[in-house]
Protein backbone atom coordinates (compact mmCIF):
# COMPACT_ATOMS: atom_id res chain seq x y z
CA UNK A 1 0.00 0.00 0.00
CA UNK A 2 2.86 2.34 0.67
CA UNK A 3 4.50 4.17 -2.24
CA UNK A 4 7.78 3.88 -0.38
CA UNK A 5 7.88 0.27 -1.53
CA UNK A 6 8.11 1.57 -5.08
CA UNK A 7 10.96 3.97 -4.26
CA UNK A 8 8.75 7.08 -4.08
CA UNK A 9 8.71 9.57 -1.27
CA UNK A 10 5.93 8.76 1.21
CA UNK A 11 2.98 11.09 0.85
CA UNK A 12 1.06 12.97 3.55
CA UNK A 13 -1.31 10.06 4.17
CA UNK A 14 1.65 7.81 4.98
CA UNK A 15 3.40 10.22 7.34
CA UNK A 16 0.50 11.73 9.32
CA UNK A 17 0.15 10.58 12.92
CA UNK A 18 -3.53 11.49 13.31
CA UNK A 19 -5.92 11.87 10.37
CA UNK A 20 -9.46 13.22 10.16
CA UNK A 21 -11.53 11.98 7.21
CA UNK A 22 -14.64 13.82 6.09
CA UNK A 23 -17.15 11.56 4.35
CA UNK A 24 -20.12 13.20 2.64
CA UNK A 25 -23.62 11.92 2.02
CA UNK A 26 -23.00 11.46 -1.70
CA UNK A 27 -20.39 8.78 -0.88
CA UNK A 28 -22.08 7.13 2.05
CA UNK A 29 -25.61 6.87 0.67
CA UNK A 30 -26.59 5.00 -2.50
CA UNK A 31 -28.29 7.61 -4.71
CA UNK A 32 -30.74 5.11 -6.23
CA UNK A 33 -31.91 3.25 -3.12
CA UNK A 34 -31.35 5.84 -0.37
CA UNK A 35 -29.70 3.12 1.74
CA UNK A 36 -26.12 3.04 3.03
CA UNK A 37 -23.54 2.27 0.34
CA UNK A 38 -22.10 -0.79 2.07
CA UNK A 39 -19.65 -1.62 -0.73
CA UNK A 40 -18.03 1.82 -0.50
CA UNK A 41 -18.02 1.73 3.29
CA UNK A 42 -16.31 -1.67 3.28
CA UNK A 43 -13.56 -0.45 0.95
CA UNK A 44 -13.01 2.73 2.99
CA UNK A 45 -12.85 0.83 6.28
CA UNK A 46 -10.46 -1.72 4.79
CA UNK A 47 -8.14 1.17 3.91
CA UNK A 48 -8.63 2.87 7.28
CA UNK A 49 -7.86 -0.38 9.10
CA UNK A 50 -4.59 -0.63 7.16
CA UNK A 51 -3.63 2.86 8.37
CA UNK A 52 -4.41 1.92 11.96
CA UNK A 53 -2.40 -1.29 11.62
CA UNK A 54 0.73 0.79 11.02
CA UNK A 55 0.08 2.93 14.08
CA UNK A 56 -1.92 5.86 12.70
CA UNK A 57 -5.04 7.21 14.40
CA UNK A 58 -8.27 7.78 12.48
CA UNK A 59 -11.22 10.09 13.14
CA UNK A 60 -14.25 10.15 10.81
CA UNK A 61 -16.56 13.12 10.29
CA UNK A 62 -19.59 11.65 8.61
CA UNK A 63 -22.64 13.09 6.93
CA UNK A 64 -25.55 10.87 5.96
CA UNK A 65 -28.07 10.89 8.80
CA UNK A 66 -30.58 13.08 6.96
CA UNK A 67 -30.22 11.13 3.71
CA UNK A 68 -30.65 7.76 5.48
CA UNK A 69 -33.51 9.05 7.60
CA UNK A 70 -35.44 10.25 4.55
CA UNK A 71 -35.77 6.66 3.39
CA UNK A 72 -36.77 5.40 6.84
CA UNK A 73 -39.51 8.08 7.11
CA UNK A 74 -40.74 7.67 3.54
CA UNK A 75 -39.62 11.15 2.47
CA UNK A 76 -37.67 10.09 -0.63
CA UNK A 77 -40.31 11.13 -3.17
CA UNK A 78 -39.58 14.86 -2.87
CA UNK A 79 -36.47 16.72 -3.94
CA UNK A 80 -36.47 19.13 -0.97
CA UNK A 81 -37.53 18.89 2.66
CA UNK A 82 -38.67 21.52 5.12
CA UNK A 83 -36.29 22.30 7.97
CA UNK A 84 -38.39 20.35 10.55
CA UNK A 85 -38.50 17.40 8.14
CA UNK A 86 -34.71 17.50 7.78
CA UNK A 87 -34.33 17.47 11.54
CA UNK A 88 -36.78 14.59 11.85
CA UNK A 89 -34.89 12.70 9.15
CA UNK A 90 -31.62 13.32 11.02
CA UNK A 91 -33.13 11.88 14.20
CA UNK A 92 -34.39 8.80 12.33
CA UNK A 93 -31.16 8.34 10.40
CA UNK A 94 -28.60 8.57 13.22
CA UNK A 95 -28.95 4.95 14.28
CA UNK A 96 -28.78 3.80 10.66
CA UNK A 97 -25.63 5.84 10.12
CA UNK A 98 -23.88 4.38 13.14
CA UNK A 99 -25.01 0.87 12.31
CA UNK A 100 -23.45 1.25 8.86
CA UNK A 101 -20.12 2.36 10.34
CA UNK A 102 -20.19 -0.36 12.99
CA UNK A 103 -20.82 -3.09 10.43
CA UNK A 104 -18.09 -1.77 8.12
CA UNK A 105 -15.42 -1.69 10.85
CA UNK A 106 -16.54 -4.88 12.60
CA UNK A 107 -14.56 -7.33 10.37
CA UNK A 108 -11.40 -5.55 11.53
CA UNK A 109 -12.38 -5.78 15.22
CA UNK A 110 -12.40 -1.98 15.38
CA UNK A 111 -14.98 -0.30 17.58
CA UNK A 112 -16.65 3.01 16.76
CA UNK A 113 -18.23 5.67 18.96
CA UNK A 114 -20.62 8.41 17.96
CA UNK A 115 -19.95 12.05 18.85
CA UNK A 116 -22.68 14.58 18.02
CA UNK A 117 -21.44 18.15 17.83
CA UNK A 118 -22.74 21.61 17.12
CA UNK A 119 -20.65 24.60 16.09
CA UNK A 120 -20.82 25.88 19.67
CA UNK A 121 -19.05 22.71 20.83
CA UNK A 122 -16.04 23.58 18.68
CA UNK A 123 -16.00 27.34 19.28
CA UNK A 124 -16.83 27.60 23.01
CA UNK A 125 -13.61 26.83 24.87
CA UNK A 126 -15.21 24.96 27.76
CA UNK A 127 -17.10 22.64 25.40
CA UNK A 128 -14.04 22.45 23.17
CA UNK A 129 -11.93 21.11 26.04
CA UNK A 130 -14.61 18.57 26.98
CA UNK A 131 -14.98 17.38 23.39
CA UNK A 132 -11.22 17.13 22.95
CA UNK A 133 -10.93 15.05 26.12
CA UNK A 134 -13.57 12.66 24.77
CA UNK A 135 -11.80 12.31 21.41
CA UNK A 136 -8.43 11.73 23.10
CA UNK A 137 -9.90 9.09 25.40
CA UNK A 138 -11.59 7.23 22.54
CA UNK A 139 -8.42 7.24 20.44
CA UNK A 140 -6.42 6.03 23.43
CA UNK A 141 -8.84 3.12 23.76
CA UNK A 142 -8.37 2.18 20.11
CA UNK A 143 -11.84 3.32 19.05
CA UNK A 144 -12.66 5.30 15.89
CA UNK A 145 -14.68 8.43 16.78
CA UNK A 146 -17.45 9.06 14.24
CA UNK A 147 -18.44 12.72 14.45
CA UNK A 148 -21.61 14.13 12.98
CA UNK A 149 -23.36 17.47 13.12
CA UNK A 150 -26.16 17.34 15.69
CA UNK A 151 -28.77 18.11 13.04
CA UNK A 152 -31.72 17.42 15.35
CA UNK A 153 -30.98 20.51 17.48
CA UNK A 154 -29.21 22.96 15.15
CA UNK A 155 -30.73 24.89 12.26
CA UNK A 156 -28.02 27.05 10.64
CA UNK A 157 -25.72 24.18 9.74
CA UNK A 158 -28.49 21.92 8.46
CA UNK A 159 -29.55 24.68 6.07
CA UNK A 160 -26.10 25.13 4.57
CA UNK A 161 -24.56 21.66 4.85
CA UNK A 162 -21.23 22.83 6.22
CA UNK A 163 -19.74 19.53 7.41
CA UNK A 164 -16.48 20.51 5.71
CA UNK A 165 -16.10 23.28 8.27
CA UNK A 166 -17.08 20.89 11.06
CA UNK A 167 -14.38 18.48 9.87
CA UNK A 168 -11.80 21.27 10.01
CA UNK A 169 -12.86 22.19 13.54
CA UNK A 170 -12.62 18.54 14.56
CA UNK A 171 -9.12 18.36 13.04
CA UNK A 172 -8.19 21.45 15.05
CA UNK A 173 -9.72 20.03 18.21
CA UNK A 174 -8.03 16.65 17.78
CA UNK A 175 -4.61 18.10 16.96
CA UNK A 176 -4.64 16.22 13.65
CA UNK A 177 -1.74 16.35 11.21
CA UNK A 178 -3.94 15.82 8.16
CA UNK A 179 -7.53 16.52 7.16
CA UNK A 180 -8.75 14.48 4.20
CA UNK A 181 -11.85 15.83 2.44
CA UNK A 182 -13.28 13.09 0.24
CA UNK A 183 -15.00 15.03 -2.52
CA UNK A 184 -16.83 14.50 -5.82
CA UNK A 185 -13.73 15.78 -7.61
CA UNK A 186 -10.04 14.92 -7.37
CA UNK A 187 -8.84 18.26 -6.03
CA UNK A 188 -8.76 21.92 -6.90
CA UNK A 189 -8.50 23.12 -10.49
CA UNK A 190 -7.90 26.57 -11.93
CA UNK A 191 -11.57 26.47 -13.01
CA UNK A 192 -14.45 24.01 -12.74
CA UNK A 193 -13.26 21.09 -14.94
CA UNK A 194 -16.86 20.00 -15.48
CA UNK A 195 -17.41 23.23 -17.38
CA UNK A 196 -13.93 24.16 -18.61
CA UNK A 197 -11.90 21.35 -20.24
CA UNK A 198 -8.79 23.56 -20.16
CA UNK A 199 -8.82 23.76 -16.35
CA UNK A 200 -5.50 22.71 -14.80
CA UNK A 201 -5.25 20.54 -11.68
CA UNK A 202 -3.32 22.03 -8.72
CA UNK A 203 -1.47 19.23 -6.88
CA UNK A 204 0.01 21.40 -4.09
CA UNK A 205 -1.06 24.72 -2.59
CA UNK A 206 1.42 26.35 -0.21
CA UNK A 207 -0.80 29.30 0.75
CA UNK A 208 -4.52 30.05 0.45
CA UNK A 209 -4.69 33.33 -1.44
CA UNK A 210 -7.63 35.30 -2.81
CA UNK A 211 -6.78 33.84 -6.21
CA UNK A 212 -7.02 30.29 -4.87
CA UNK A 213 -10.37 31.08 -3.25
CA UNK A 214 -11.66 32.50 -6.54
CA UNK A 215 -10.85 29.22 -8.29
CA UNK A 216 -13.15 27.25 -5.98
CA UNK A 217 -16.45 26.40 -7.63
CA UNK A 218 -19.89 25.71 -6.20
CA UNK A 219 -21.61 22.53 -5.11
CA UNK A 220 -21.99 19.57 -7.44
CA UNK A 221 -25.72 19.81 -7.94
CA UNK A 222 -25.72 16.65 -10.04
CA UNK A 223 -25.22 14.47 -6.97
CA UNK A 224 -28.54 15.52 -5.45
CA UNK A 225 -27.37 14.48 -1.99
CA UNK A 226 -24.41 16.47 -0.68
CA UNK A 227 -24.62 20.22 -0.20
CA UNK A 228 -20.97 21.22 0.16
CA UNK A 229 -18.78 22.53 -2.64
CA UNK A 230 -15.15 23.34 -3.35
CA UNK A 231 -15.54 26.78 -1.78
CA UNK A 232 -16.47 25.24 1.57
CA UNK A 233 -13.49 22.88 1.29
CA UNK A 234 -11.08 25.76 0.78
CA UNK A 235 -12.66 27.56 3.75
CA UNK A 236 -12.23 24.38 5.80
CA UNK A 237 -8.61 24.08 4.69
CA UNK A 238 -7.97 27.63 5.91
CA UNK A 239 -9.24 26.68 9.39
CA UNK A 240 -7.15 23.51 9.39
CA UNK A 241 -4.04 25.33 8.19
CA UNK A 242 -4.32 27.86 11.02
CA UNK A 243 -4.22 24.88 13.38
CA UNK A 244 -1.09 23.43 11.76
CA UNK A 245 -3.01 20.74 9.90
CA UNK A 246 -2.53 20.01 6.20
CA UNK A 247 -5.59 19.32 4.02
CA UNK A 248 -5.92 16.80 1.22
CA UNK A 249 -8.85 17.15 -1.19
CA UNK A 250 -9.40 14.11 -3.35
CA UNK A 251 -11.98 12.01 -5.20
CA UNK A 252 -13.88 9.88 -2.75
CA UNK A 253 -15.88 7.73 -5.14
CA UNK A 254 -12.96 5.50 -6.13
CA UNK A 255 -13.36 1.90 -4.88
CA UNK A 256 -10.50 2.19 -2.37
CA UNK A 257 -10.13 5.97 -1.97
CA UNK A 258 -7.32 5.94 0.59
CA UNK A 259 -5.31 3.27 -1.16
CA UNK A 260 -5.73 5.25 -4.40
CA UNK A 261 -4.14 8.32 -2.77
CA UNK A 262 -1.08 6.34 -1.72
CA UNK A 263 -0.79 4.83 -5.18
CA UNK A 264 -0.55 8.27 -6.75
CA UNK A 265 -4.19 9.15 -7.38
CA UNK A 266 -4.85 12.81 -8.11
CA UNK A 267 -5.37 15.05 -5.11
CA UNK A 268 -4.72 18.61 -3.95
CA UNK A 269 -2.54 19.02 -0.87
CA UNK A 270 -2.83 22.31 1.01
CA UNK A 271 0.25 22.60 3.19
CA UNK A 272 0.09 23.24 6.91
CA UNK A 273 1.53 26.54 8.07
CA UNK A 274 3.20 24.91 11.08
CA UNK A 275 2.92 21.80 13.23
CA UNK A 276 -0.40 21.36 15.09
CA UNK A 277 1.29 21.79 18.47
CA UNK A 278 3.15 24.95 17.44
CA UNK A 279 0.03 26.51 15.90
CA UNK A 280 -2.01 25.71 18.99
CA UNK A 281 0.55 27.19 21.35
CA UNK A 282 0.77 30.32 19.21
CA UNK A 283 -3.02 30.64 19.35
CA UNK A 284 -2.96 30.44 23.15
CA UNK A 285 -0.09 32.90 23.44
CA UNK A 286 -1.31 35.54 21.04
CA UNK A 287 -4.96 35.17 20.07
CA UNK A 288 -6.83 34.82 23.35
CA UNK A 289 -7.55 37.55 25.88
CA UNK A 290 -6.44 36.34 29.34
CA UNK A 291 -9.23 36.44 31.92
CA UNK A 292 -7.19 36.15 35.12
CA UNK A 293 -3.92 35.32 36.86
CA UNK A 294 -2.45 32.26 38.55
CA UNK A 295 0.60 32.85 40.73
CA UNK A 296 3.00 29.94 41.22
CA UNK A 297 6.00 29.09 43.37
CA UNK A 298 9.58 28.76 42.12
CA UNK A 299 9.33 24.98 41.76
CA UNK A 300 6.23 25.18 39.59
CA UNK A 301 7.77 27.93 37.43
CA UNK A 302 10.85 25.76 36.86
CA UNK A 303 8.64 22.79 35.92
CA UNK A 304 6.71 24.90 33.40
CA UNK A 305 9.98 25.97 31.78
CA UNK A 306 10.72 22.26 31.23
CA UNK A 307 7.40 21.69 29.50
CA UNK A 308 5.53 20.23 32.47
CA UNK A 309 1.87 20.75 33.42
CA UNK A 310 0.86 23.21 36.12
CA UNK A 311 -0.24 21.23 39.17
CA UNK A 312 -2.47 22.71 41.83
CA UNK A 313 0.21 22.04 44.44
CA UNK A 314 2.43 24.72 42.92
CA UNK A 315 -0.27 27.42 42.82
CA UNK A 316 -0.03 30.11 45.49
CA UNK A 317 -2.78 32.54 44.45
CA UNK A 318 -5.64 32.84 41.95
CA UNK A 319 -7.14 36.05 40.56
CA UNK A 320 -10.35 35.96 38.54
CA UNK A 321 -13.09 35.68 37.72
CA UNK A 322 -12.70 33.16 34.91
CA UNK A 323 -14.45 30.03 33.65
CA UNK A 324 -13.11 26.61 32.83
CA UNK A 325 -11.39 26.79 29.45
CA UNK A 326 -10.53 30.49 29.68
CA UNK A 327 -7.00 31.71 29.00
CA UNK A 328 -5.10 32.87 32.10
CA UNK A 329 -1.66 34.32 32.73
CA UNK A 330 0.79 32.44 34.94
CA UNK A 331 3.29 34.48 36.93
CA UNK A 332 6.16 33.47 39.20
CA UNK A 333 6.89 34.67 42.73
CA UNK A 334 8.57 37.82 41.34
CA UNK A 335 5.44 38.80 39.41
CA UNK A 336 6.94 37.97 35.99
CA UNK A 337 4.63 36.31 33.42
CA UNK A 338 6.09 32.90 32.67
CA UNK A 339 3.27 31.31 30.65
CA UNK A 340 -0.30 31.50 29.40
CA UNK A 341 -2.69 28.60 29.25
CA UNK A 342 -6.24 27.27 29.18
CA UNK A 343 -7.26 26.52 32.75
CA UNK A 344 -9.26 23.41 33.56
CA UNK A 345 -11.13 24.82 36.56
CA UNK A 346 -13.19 27.96 37.06
CA UNK A 347 -11.81 30.59 39.42
CA UNK A 348 -13.92 29.48 42.39
CA UNK A 349 -12.71 25.89 42.14
CA UNK A 350 -9.15 26.99 41.41
CA UNK A 351 -9.17 28.98 44.66
CA UNK A 352 -10.31 25.90 46.58
CA UNK A 353 -7.61 23.56 45.25
CA UNK A 354 -4.65 25.98 45.14
CA UNK A 355 -1.76 24.35 46.98
CA UNK A 356 -3.40 20.90 47.13
CA UNK A 357 -1.72 17.70 45.99
CA UNK A 358 -3.29 16.10 42.94
CA UNK A 359 -4.66 13.17 44.94
CA UNK A 360 -6.56 15.56 47.25
CA UNK A 361 -8.48 17.45 44.53
CA UNK A 362 -11.36 15.00 44.13
CA UNK A 363 -11.98 14.91 47.88
CA UNK A 364 -12.19 18.73 47.90
CA UNK A 365 -14.32 19.27 44.78
CA UNK A 366 -16.06 15.93 44.27
CA UNK A 367 -14.38 15.62 40.86
CA UNK A 368 -11.03 16.21 39.21
CA UNK A 369 -10.02 17.60 35.84
CA UNK A 370 -6.36 16.66 36.33
CA UNK A 371 -3.69 19.39 36.44
CA UNK A 372 -4.66 23.04 36.83
CA UNK A 373 -3.33 23.64 33.29
CA UNK A 374 -2.18 20.73 31.16
CA UNK A 375 1.17 21.03 29.38
CA UNK A 376 -0.60 20.68 26.03
CA UNK A 377 -2.60 23.82 26.83
CA UNK A 378 0.35 25.95 27.99
CA UNK A 379 2.40 28.44 26.01
CA UNK A 380 5.60 29.17 27.94
CA UNK A 381 7.03 32.68 27.68
CA UNK A 382 10.39 33.08 25.94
Amino acid sequence: MSPAQQGAEPGPLATARRIVFKVGSALLVDAETGAANHAWLKAFCDDAAALRARGQQVVVVSSGAVALGRRRLGLTGRKSLTLPEKQAAAAAGQSLLMRAWEEAFEPHAIGVAQILMTRDDTETRRRWLNARATVETLLGLGVVPVVNENDTVVTEEIRYGDNDRLAARVAQLAGADLLVLLSDIDGLYTADPRRDPAAAHLPVISEITAQIEAMAGGANAASGVGTGGMATKIAAARIARAAGCATLITLGSRPHPLKAIEEGGKATLIDAGASPAAAYKAWIAGSLAPQGWVSVDAGAAAALAKGKSLLAAGVRAVEGPFDKGDAVRVRDDTGREVARGLIRYDSADAHRIAGLRSDAIEAELGFTEGPMIHADDLAVAD
